[in-house]
């Protein structure tokens, strides 16, 4: 299925939803639960506090299905109430950095991202070197290469410039290319 037919399909659940249809919220609900639980699991680390927001997630669209102008895509609106859920989690426990910890100066002098990625253990590698990321630099990654969202759709989901986007995956990469640098060399 190719991304336009999708999104159509995505609307027409959604606008099945604001009639709502039970049907076309269980089908809306087996599309997007995995990703939804993954991306807010990543954010959390904690799958008993993804679960109930998840939940909420759902509960949210149920009831203001009908709210969804269509300015974005289906999954940036739904994206962004979980990203919006689970950051409003965070606040409780821990607190948000602010954009003026994004002023490091780098210096980049590791090999190029493809060849530390090339190494056997590239999924292990990358994944202790995501987690080891700023909560906003993390979400910023998985957005972009995990659910292969567009800097403007990023910018939408956490109401932020779409310039401050483009520095936090700037800066996330490098961080990433230095982790993957550092362990890939204590591995040699």
């Amino acid at each position: 299925m190719d991304v336009a037919s999708k999104e159509t399909d995505d609307r027409d659940l959604i606008n099945s939803i604001t009639e709502g249809d039970t049907k076309a919220f269980s089908r809306f609900y087996q599309l997007y639960e995995k990703r939804i639980f993954v991306f807010i699991q990543k954010k959390l680390n904690d799958p008993f506090d993804a679960a109930d927001i998840l939940h909420e997630v759902f509960m949210e669209v149920w009831k203001n299905a009908g709210r969804f102008e269509g300015r974005s895509k289906v999954s940036t609106w739904v994206f962004g109430i979980a990203f919006h859920k689970t950051v409003d989690r965070l606040r409780k426990k821990i607190p948000i950095p602010t954009d003026d910890d994004y002023t490091l100066q780098l210096v980049d002098n590791t090999p190029s991202a493809l060849e530390i990625l090339n190494t056997a253990d590239e999924n292990i590698h990358l994944q202790n070197c995501v987690d080891k990321l700023k909560p906003d630099q993390k979400i910023v990654i998985q957005l972009a290469f995990f659910e292969d969202m567009a800097y403007g759709e990023i910018a939408s989901v956490i109401e932020r410039p779409e310039g401050t986007v483009k520095t936090r995956i700037f800066y996330a990469k490098q961080a990433l290319k230095h982790c993957l640098a550092k362990l890939i060399g204590a591995k040699r």
